[in-house]
């Protein structure tokens, strides 16, 4: 890789040097990332995965482009450094070049990296006020009114990821069917909130300042779309509801306020506060919904482990026992979503 990528970056980004040595990050599935070491720094190489891709998956170009339009935000991401599109890449598929971040990343969420109560609340804080930041971005400002469509945002997510998981799985599973079905009946009116969404909203996901509790940069913007905010709270929410012991790191069955974190109904409440909106209604939809999604999500990093293209097959095995998980939690929210609601 380095013998291609030397003479094209020679070429068309030289402040970038003399590859030195590239290092694959061994975390995420999606889109391949390595920590470039040049001549002249270090920076973040991130491209798309070798294979036959699903039809709008894997758009790196997304990414670029909403981390360079949110440069002048209060929404931290690194700073964009060069894109190569499919047609040139020298690697024969589209790649970045970004800033390399010098921080903490918390891959637990109990974060048992820190020894304070205090220290861990104030991480949380800082992702509540963060994704309020994001959702109040001026999206025409930031020229970012072309990134979606306009519209319900979660009967066409459902629509998509309905398709997505399809097109994964020789056989559907019933219970994700029934979903489905489910979402469709349960659709809630497009009450016209629209803005910008990251998708993939969750701690490990964020760069904090080595010795303070900031974050300095929002990463892995694949999923990026203009959308409804509570998609990414209600995410974020589901997440945390996963099982400690898992695949997916989740706050299910920890004692957050021992631990020092705030309840689903303290994040949430700090989020509205931040952004003056009310609590939301109808929290169980939007629950299943995220749950749905991330199964759905999870099944297609299954299905390109199995063709070979996945970026960390061993952790994608693990995902695939996540995937009932997330079905039998969906499900049950959405049986009984009286006692689900915040």
């Amino acid at each position: 890789m380095i013998a291609s990528l030397t003479p094209y970056l020679a070429e068309h980004v030289p402040q970038v040097g003399l590859i030195r040595r590239l290092e694959k990050f061994g975390a995420g599935q999606s889109n391949p990332t390595y920590k470039m070491i040049t001549d002249t720094g270090v920076f973040v190489l991130r491209t798309k995965p070798v294979g036959v891709l699903l039809r709008s998956a894997h758009l790196v170009e997304r990414e670029f482009e909403v981390m360079s339009r949110l440069s002048n935000t209060a929404v931290p991401v690194p700073k964009m450094v060069h894109l190569a599109s499919d047609k040139v890449s020298p690697l024969g598929r589209a790649f970045f070049v970004m800033e390399y971040l010098d921080g903490r990343i918390f891959w637990d969420p109990s974060l048992p990296d820190l020894a304070a109560r205090e220290d861990r609340r104030a991480i949380y804080d800082a992702m509540a006020d963060r994704l309020a930041d994001l959702h109040d971005v001026n999206i025409e400002a930031a020229g970012l009114a072309e990134f979606g469509k306009a519209g319900n945002y979660f009967a066409r997510q459902t629509d998509r990821w309905s398709r997505q998981y399809l097109a994964s799985v020789d056989e559907p599973d019933r219970a994700m069917t029934g979903l489905m079905d489910w979402l469709g009946l349960h659709m809630p009116d497009d009450d016209g909130q629209m803005g910008l969404v990251h998708g993939d909203y969750r701690l490990d996901n964020m760069v904090f300042a080595p010795d303070r509790p900031e974050v300095i940069g929002l990463l892995d913007w694949e999923l990026a779309t203009l959308g409804h905010p509570l998609a990414d709270l209600a995410y974020q929410s589901m997440q945390l509801r996963l099982p400690s012991n898992g695949a997916m790191r989740g706050l299910g069955g920890a004692d957050r306020a021992a631990l020092g974190l705030p309840s689903e109904r303290d994040y949430i409440a700090r989020y509205c506060a931040r952004r003056n909106i009310p609590l939301p209604d109808n929290w169980a939809f939007y629950l299943v919904f995220s749950t749905f999604r991330l199964a759905a999500i999870l099944q297609g990093v299954v299905a390109r482990a199995r063709e070979g293209n996945a970026s960390n097959p061993e952790v994608a095995q693990k995902y695939a026992a996540t995937i009932p998980l997330l079905i039998k939690q969906a499900v049950d929210i959405a049986h009984d979503p009286s006692e689900k609601v915040i």
